[in-house]
């Protein structure tokens, strides 16, 4: 069996298992019989790697990602891995033995979808990603239009510490709370890019919260570099460029098997309006190494000089390059779904207030 985890900013990590249960004992059981590690990483001294091998061979083929690399740690005490790590190791086994997932092993419906509101959006994304952890949909990339401005919040963030009201009624803006944490975005249609991932679980296996952002967020990277900006991912959530910040990414992990990943990316910016509507305190800036609010966010377009909607045709055309996709479409009962979802919960005055 074989498994495959190409580390982000790293190097590809392969796995060759063989399995086989013991039939002297009572245990039905399998155990990894034969491990091979393999990969275009670098380490120090070489013959560490057996090591590896050694190490991980009569291991359970149950065993998760944590015991996984605790056992490579162990064994390559002492030596200095570049280029990967114990966990990257781990997560390629997996992947061999079937438990975790790669990009390659789905096919993922792209959707480029119409606008809409802005409660209607928040729930659509935990609609589209229940029906993937439920079976009933495949991986799904879905690119959001906007209907009107937008002040999305994060599922943890205080109302009134991020929206004066005043400025969001002058600037005619819906504000409405969304399933992950992290900060607030200001929307106005035609000014962002917003895409969402809604995937199974198993194509983060093993990954820290840290470790699926980076992964995750990898292809936008790659599409980025197609129109000419050179962009890198910055932990814990954030997209940048040598220009500025471009985008800020949420996260969700659903119990039922599924992750929902959207992205919002700044093609274009009213500074003045965001600033007017937003509350971005001093103690937030100051960790961003700026005293402006107007130069945290560098827009696509200033870096581009290209149509937004050429934008999002080269991304979608890098992501189609990279992985199998097919056209999809949001289905009329997911949007019913959507529809009651909206009246009650992200439609309510106690979900938008949750925080006051």
């Amino acid at each position: 069996m074989h498994g495959e985890y190409k580390v982000p900013g790293g190097k590809l990590v392969v796995a060759d298992v063989e399995t086989t249960t013991d039939t002297t004992t009572d245990s039905d059981h399998p155990r990894l019989s034969s491990v091979v590690i393999s990969g275009d990483f670098f380490m120090e001294p070489a013959e560490t790697i057996l090591e590896i091998n050694r190490a991980l061979t009569g291991l359970p083929a149950s065993t998760p990602v944590g015991p996984l690399a605790e056992a490579v740690e162990r064994a390559a005490a002492g030596a200095t891995m570049i280029g990967f790590t114990p966990e990257s190791v781990a997560i390629a086994v997996r992947r061999a033995l079937g438990h975790a997932t790669s990009w390659h092993d789905h096919t993922f419906d792209v959707i480029h979808d119409e606008p809409r509101a802005p409660h209607v959006q928040m729930a659509l994304d935990e609609v589209l990603t229940q029906e993937v952890a439920a079976g009933r949909r495949g991986p799904t990339l879905r690119v959001w239009e906007w209907e009107r401005p937008t002040v999305v919040i994060g599922s943890f963030q205080s109302l009134r510490n991020e929206v004066d009201p005043e400025g969001a009624e002058r600037h005619g803006i819906t504000v409405t709370r969304r399933v992950s944490g992290g900060g607030a975005m200001f929307i106005q249609p035609g000014n962002t890019i917003t895409y969402s991932l809604s995937v199974p679980s198993s194509l983060v296996e093993g990954l820290s919260f840290e470790q699926s952002y980076a992964f995750l967020d990898d292809w936008v990277l790659g599409a980025l570099r197609d129109v000419g900006v050179e962009a890198t991912y910055v932990p814990l959530n954030d997209i940048a460029s040598p220009a500025g910040k471009i985008a800020g990414a949420a996260q969700k992990r659903y119990a039922a098997g599924a992750v929902l990943h959207h992205v919002t990316m700044a093609y274009d910016i009213d500074a003045d309006a965001m600033l007017d509507v937003l509350r971005i305190g001093r103690e937030k800036l100051s960790d961003k190494g700026t005293k402006s609010a107007n130069k945290r966010v560098d827009p696509v377009r200033s870096q581009t000089g290209m149509a937004r909607g050429d934008v999002i045709d080269a991304f979608l055309a890098h992501f189609a390059g990279r992985f199998s996709t097919q056209a999809g479409a949001v289905s009329p009962d997911e949007v019913r779904q959507a529809e009651r979802l909206v009246e009650s919960k992200f439609g309510t005055e106690e979900w938008i207030h949750l925080v006051p």
